[in-house]
């Protein structure tokens, strides 16, 4: 058997997610299709994280093994014929080690969630970011966003449908700065619990607004409290920008 690892870029807004779902289609059922039309066996693909409906990604790290002699070259040509017109490309492809796993050996994790700050209605970036009509103060939200930096109980920022059983995280970065008429959000851990970035997003955007002080949010954090929860972003404005491995540097460089 071959372990091909990948890099997939993504378009989520038709998909009920990465992982396979039985109430609609995901970019995991997607990729192993395409692989089962390239080799004519059937594969199970492991990736480095897992995505709500409507969310994307730049560069999702992904494996399966499967019987061939392809090289990484001609796999991923095949694998991109095959998965049109869903919207899901393989950018990379190499054949790794068998001890190599696209989750269990990753070691960090980043995402950017991308706000369109203007009061226009989007059309080029529908269904890729948040529209966000209010002047949004991104200094203040950098600010409030410190508070959450570090090792935290993170249950008042989790899903209540959350599967991990431990809400305590260490989070590595949480910057928001301006570009243009958009305020970008980067988000960076060794893993998320489940809505954890557009939770804190949200909370952050209400800082943004005026709506509330920043010391709300360390307020937030502290209560270990869903109801203490201001706002949870939508899915659209989100993007899995990176994964890490044991020395290999991060894909993407990380804002300072």
């Amino acid at each position: 058997m071959t372990r091909y690892a990948l890099t997939l870029e993504f378009d989520g807004t038709p998909f009920q997610g990465l992982q396979r779902q039985k109430h609609g289609p995901s970019v995991q059922q997607s990729v192993e299709q395409a692989a089962l039309a390239a080799t004519g066996q059937d594969i199970t693909l492991f990736s480095a994280g897992r995505t709500d409906a409507g969310v994307h990604a730049l560069a999702m790290r992904s494996h399966f093994d499967v019987a061939s002699d392809l090289t990484p070259f001609r796999m991923m040509g095949a694998l991109n014929a095959h998965l049109r017109p869903d919207p899901v490309a393989v950018t990379a492809c190499e054949i790794v080690s068998d001890d190599w796993h696209a989750r269990h050996s990753c070691i960090g994790r980043s995402y950017v969630y991308r706000i369109a700050n203007r009061r226009a209605p989007l059309t080029l970036e529908k269904d890729r970011a948040w529209l966000v009509p209010q002047s949004l103060d991104h200094t203040a939200m950098h600010r409030a966003a410190q508070a959450l930096v570090g090792k935290h109980d993170f249950t008042t920022f989790r899903s209540a449908h959350c599967q991990s059983r431990d809400p305590v995280k260490s989070l590595d970065l949480l910057a928001v700065e301006r570009d243009g008429d958009h305020v970008l959000v980067h988000a960076a851990a060794r893993s998320f619990l489940h809505h954890q970035v557009r939770s804190m997003v949200g909370c952050l955007a209400l800082v943004g607004m005026g709506r509330w002080r920043e010391e709300r949010v360390k307020e937030a954090l502290l209560a270990r409290d869903r109801q203490e929860l201001g706002l949870n972003a939508p899915p659209h404005g989100l993007y899995f920008v990176a994964a890490e491995y044991p020395d290999q540097d991060s894909q993407q460089e990380r804002p300072q």
